[in-house]
């Protein structure tokens, strides 16, 4: 039996389907699912408008625009700058927000965003690592039509794992898709994402048993 509460957070190698994965968990389990809903609260929160927060979502701020000289690896609400203040720092200081409010109000999936490391300190959750070889990816990206080549499918698949790779290493003391920063790396390529949803419930169910 599943607790009352709980998180399942999803990391996700562009492409590689972790979104629809993260979607699927959710309706079958019949709990909340936020990717974009997250920006457009945290939008709310800070003050911002949401065309900001997309610009800047999963993206580690600039050295010389944040009032984060490097990352300590430390969650951060206690040393970013303070959400008036502008800047992907504050942005994530609302994301951070939001996601503890989530975690202590509801059992729901959140997709990226650093949420395996934010929530860290909470029971009850289970981190999740997305990925598949980028052939698969290149394929998933051409057929829901966010490019039409597969050279640009590719080279957008790269540019954006690195930008997540870079946003996830900077705020947290963990390394974006190794297997030891998560509790489970599955391949979406090995078998549908129906069916992909049902393998990663089962071990969901293992790892929160509360007999």
């Amino acid at each position: 039996m599943l607790p009352d509460k709980y998180v399942i957070t999803i990391g996700r190698t562009f492409g590689s389907g972790g979104r629809a994965l993260g979607r699927a968990i959710a309706d079958k389990l019949g709990i909340g699912f936020y990717d974009k809903q997250l920006l457009v609260k945290a939008a709310e929160k800070a003050g911002y408008n949401i065309e900001y927060i997309e610009k800047n979502d999963e993206r580690a701020p600039s050295v010389m625009g944040s009032s984060i000289p490097f990352s300590f690896g430390f969650y951060p609400m206690s040393w970013i700058g303070n959400p008036g203040g502008g800047g992907s720092d504050s942005t994530y200081s609302a994301q951070c927000d939001l996601m503890h409010e989530l975690a202590e109000s509801e059992p729901c999936v959140i997709v990226g965003r650093s949420a395996d490391y934010v929530l860290r300190d909470l029971p009850n959750v289970v981190n999740i690592f997305v990925h598949a070889p980028i052939e698969e990816c290149v394929r998933r990206i051409t057929s829901r039509g966010d490019v039409t080549r597969e050279t640009d499918a590719k080279a957008l698949a790269e540019r954006t794992n690195k930008l997540r790779a870079n946003f996830y290493n900077f705020y947290t003391d963990k390394r974006w898709g190794y297997a030891e920063s998560y509790d489970l790396c599955v391949n979406s390529a090995l078998m549908p994402i129906d069916a992909l949803a049902d393998y990663v419930i089962e071990f969901i169910k293992q790892r929160l048993d509360k007999k």
